[in-house]
């Protein structure tokens, strides 16, 4: 274990002011633009520049480690049977079991009126309305429905892309379908199903790729779906008593053999490193193309040792996501580089602008 005080292990320590202001709303034009700020650990330095110039920050020959999981358009406008309209964010294409001959799918729904089983919520697809009827609620806080067509059909024809909240609340548009997806989101079947972007990796662009190829940086895939937990608080105030949400996730064989050979590894976005340092354990035995589960949770006090930078975006005040920074270099150093971003005027969260940290090899936090 690296050092934690008691301090380190409380929800409200990782507080911070951030004004609404710099909640960004769109990304820049074109998303390479984006600012990224530069802790060197080794040196304690902090250098501005411009994500395009990601290259000259990285040491020649080394790898990054990229989430290539897609996002679906998983919210879907549905009316009840009363009148009542509501909001459906169906929180995986694979359905969970079957009632007769229709799937059923987990799913949040948003609702100003009582959910009661036997609800009907009716759809508007594009061959005609499809009906969702409630069957049951999960113990997280979650509701099945059975569906009358297939889920993946419906959602390419009237899904919306799951923006947070806190951008224009929630409402995405036709233009959030590209900006909220990474260029290098994969297209087949098992690498699409995250209700969330990988969010460090929508500041690439095949200009950056580019660049780095030229200086031997590889690039290695890594797929997890994000899922709901990415939208939960942390509500303990000791975060030793968070229970972190469990997702899915493998590597391609080909891809996890060269992340172990590699000298200097670089975990683009908190997905790609929660997947390294699942695996590190078992990272000679693990061959590749198994899918696994994970529950891991980063914070101060957790050694995280599978990486040697880690780019990332800047995160929610009390997040889990901003301990797992705070894992790397500690928690007062996060949130000093957090004020330096608010007063620098820096663009915060999902289509906010980016942070490089290079960690000082064997450091302690």
């Amino acid at each position: 274990m690296s050092k934690a005080d008691e301090k380190d292990l409380l929800r409200s320590s990782y507080f911070y002011e951030l004004p609404e202001e710099l909640i960004a709303q769109r990304p820049v034009e074109p998303r390479d633009h984006s600012r990224l700020l530069i802790y060197d650990q080794a040196n304690d330095k902090i250098t501005h520049a411009q994500f395009k110039d990601l290259s000259d920050f990285l040491p020649a020959n080394s790898s990054l480690v990229v989430n290539n999981s897609r996002v679906f358009p998983c919210r879907l406008m549905a009316q009840k049977e009363t009148g009542a309209k509501a909001e459906l964010f169906f929180l995986s294409l694979i359905p969970i079991g079957h009632s007769g001959d229709h799937p059923i799918y987990s799913c949040l729904i948003k609702s100003s009126s009582k959910k009661k089983e036997g609800d009907i919520f009716n759809i508007a697809g594009e061959e005609g309305v499809v009906k969702a009827t409630l069957v049951g609620k999960g113990e997280d806080g979650t509701f099945k429905l059975s569906l009358t067509s297939p889920l993946q059909k419906l959602l390419e024809s009237s899904g919306k892309v799951p923006i947070p909240p806190y951008i224009r609340k929630g409402d995405s548009d036709e233009r959030d379908l590209k900006d909220y997806q990474t260029v290098y989101a994969g297209n087949k079947e098992e690498e699409v199903g995250s209700v969330a972007a990988p969010t460090a990796g929508l500041h690439f662009t095949e200009r950056v790729f580019e660049k780095l190829s030229q200086k031997g940086i590889s690039k290695n895939e890594v797929t997890l779906h994000v899922g709901l937990g990415t939208f939960r608080p942390v509500k303990a105030e000791s975060i030793r008593d968070h229970q972190m949400h469990e997702e899915n996730y493998w590597v391609a064989a080909d891809h996890w053999k060269s992340i172990l050979k590699a000298d200097y590894r670089i975990a683009v976005g908190t997905t790609s490193l929660r997947v390294l340092e699942s695996l590190w354990p078992e990272r000679e035995a693990y061959k590749g193309g198994e899918m696994k589960s994970t529950s891991i949770f980063l914070h101060p006090g957790v050694e995280v040792n599978s990486i040697d930078a880690l780019i990332t975006n800047f995160h929610l005040p009390e997040s889990t996501l901003l301990m797992l920074v705070s894992a790397l270099i500690g928690r007062e150093k996060t949130l000093e580089l957090y004020r330096e971003a608010v007063k620098e005027r820096y663009r915060f969260f999902s289509y906010g602008d980016a942070m490089l940290i290079l960690r000082a090899p064997g450091k302690e936090v």
